[in-house]
């Protein structure tokens, strides 16, 4: 046979095989992709973990109790139980929890060779296996899995998504049930009254921080004309948040924020909005890991009550009452013009702008400053409270009041007026009471979990407070900046010689 007819005879064959292979091949992936979106509106409601994030997202949670379950991808078993472990999970995790804060549902793959040492130091014999205990409870045994086990108990009874709940539900002498639905918020409501609420508030604060920076950029609102607003209310964040967190990813922003957003990117040769909206998004300023998505304090009983307007009334009054005297009225125009700038609600931003022109004189006292923001949003409260009234538009539970309520603070009232329902009130003990409300019990189930305090030289960032070339850095901030520069000299350094390889710039409700 002539080589030319072998050559023939192999290309058909090569032909042949390869429309097979791929008619076989596309055939999977037409098989896959009708899988795929049979599923496609699943959700994950279990928080997936990992050896490299167990231990910062079981320490950092704001949940009572946590679930553990350890499981192997490849085991067929583990498949099938996932149905039964996410139903139970909607109803603690995510945007839409019926019962948010209150138990953290994870998994961990121990299929995973990342996983291998973790899943040993909890002993896992056998796939799925669930664990119960308290969230940071989790991090020591699995550091140190010789410790008591009565702290992390293996749940040994739930096989199916009932069962699991009734475990649940004896443990914490609860009735949850499976057709929960949304937005009952009964936990909450029935203690608001107990201070211990106002401390879980600082996960909202998060929250509220959260968002407003994503609202930022995926609104592209940061503009020639808004850019030193931004970087005002960063410096604020950096010196004066309650959260760790939130300061450091602040730091973090504020570092690199020459580099990101130079003064000249609105020029008209230059058309890079989008890459630095997509640069800055790529920074999680309170943070990466920590399950986020529902709000706990500042939840309403209807979906759209309290939330991100809750939350952000707290970060600026938690604000007020950290700042010094020398910086109050450096706090009082970046807040005003924060939410001028950035704060999409049109009629909301008017009258907050409105209340800021209104003041003639600079502030010199932070006590005058705090007092400011707490008047205006009791005024705030009390248009909301007419209109609200008017629309049948208030939260059943949570209306809007005027604040505090004398519960809370009998000494700040000093008499009513009965004519016309006004409230005099006793400024001195209003401080006092907005220092310690937004201020010490803010920060106190921090304090109690640990994670506020010192950790050496990863603090580092966090405490530090660039001296952007935008605008004049706050005395606070400026004292961050000298007390982090002795402290932790080699980052102050590196920042500093980072600086000077750059051109000299001049520069709610």
């Amino acid at each position: 046979m002539s080589r030319a007819l072998w050559l023939l005879i192999l290309s058909l064959f090569s032909l042949t095989f390869t429309l097979s292979a791929s008619s076989s091949s596309w055939g999977s992936r037409s098989i896959l992709r009708a899988v795929n979106t049979d599923n496609a509106d699943v959700h994950d409601y279990a928080v997936e973990l990992n050896a490299t994030n167990f231990d910062e997202v079981l320490r950092d949670t704001p949940a009572s109790f946590a679930v553990v379950e350890f499981f192997a991808h490849w085991c067929p078993a583990c498949r099938n139980y996932k149905p039964h472990y996410e139903k139970v999970a909607r109803l603690f995790n995510g945007p839409d929890a019926v019962h948010p804060g209150i138990i953290l549902m994870t998994r961990v793959d121990c299929a995973s060779k990342i996983n291998t040492k973790l899943c040993d130091n909890f002993s896992v014999g056998h796939y799925p296996m669930l664990f119960w205990g308290p969230p940071s409870k989790f991090v020591s045994a699995g550091s140190e899995p010789t410790q008591t086990k009565s702290d992390v108990r293996v749940i040994d009874d739930g096989r199916t998504a009932d069962r699991l709940l009734s475990w649940i539900n004896k443990q914490t002498g609860s009735s949850f049930a499976l057709d929960d639905q949304k937005f009952e918020n009964e936990h909450l409501f029935s203690n608001v009254s107990d201070p211990g609420q106002i401390a879980r508030a600082v996960y909202d604060v998060e929250e509220a921080t959260s968002t407003a920076f994503e609202i930022i950029l995926g609104h592209k609102m940061i503009k020639s004309n808004t850019r030193a607003s931004l970087v005002k209310f960063l410096q604020l964040l950096v010196a004066h948040h309650p959260s760790r967190r939130c300061r450091k990813g602040s730091a973090e922003v504020l570092v690199n924020f020459d580099d990101l957003c130079p003064l000249d990117m609105w020029s008209a040769d230059r058309q890079e909005d989008q890459d630095v909206q997509a640069a800055l998004g790529n920074f999680q300023i309170c943070g990466r890991d920590v399950p986020r998505g529902y709000w706990m304090f500042c939840r309403g009983s209807k979906n759209d009550t309290r939330g991100f307007s809750c939350g952000l009334w707290v970060l600026l009054h938690s604000l007020s009452v950290r700042i010094e005297d020398g910086e109050s009225n450096f706090a009082f125009t970046t807040m005003c013009d924060f939410v001028h700038n950035f704060f999409i609600c049109e009629e909301c931003r008017r009258h907050f702008y409105d209340m800021c022109s209104s003041v003639s004189t600079p502030f010199n006292k932070s006590r005058d400053f705090a007092l400011w923001l707490w008047s205006a949003h009791n005024k705030v409260n009390e248009r909301l409270i007419k209109e609200e009234a008017s629309l049948g538009t208030a939260d059943p539970k949570f209306p809007k009041m005027i604040w505090p309520l004398r519960q809370f603070c009998p000494s700040c009232y000093l008499s009513r007026n009965q004519k016309n329902d006004g409230i005099e009130w006793d400024q001195d003990e209003v401080f006092k009471f907005l220092k310690e409300y937004y201020g010490k019990t803010l920060v106190s189930l921090y304090k109690d979990k640990g994670i506020n305090g010192n950790d050496g030289t990863n603090r580092a960032l966090e405490d530090l407070v660039p001296s952007t070339n935008a605008i004049v850095v706050p005395l606070g901030a400026a004292l961050a900046v000298a007390v982090a520069s002795c402290a932790f000299g080699a980052l102050a350094c590196y920042w500093r010689s980072q600086q000077k390889s750059r051109k000299p710039r001049r520069s709610w409700s």
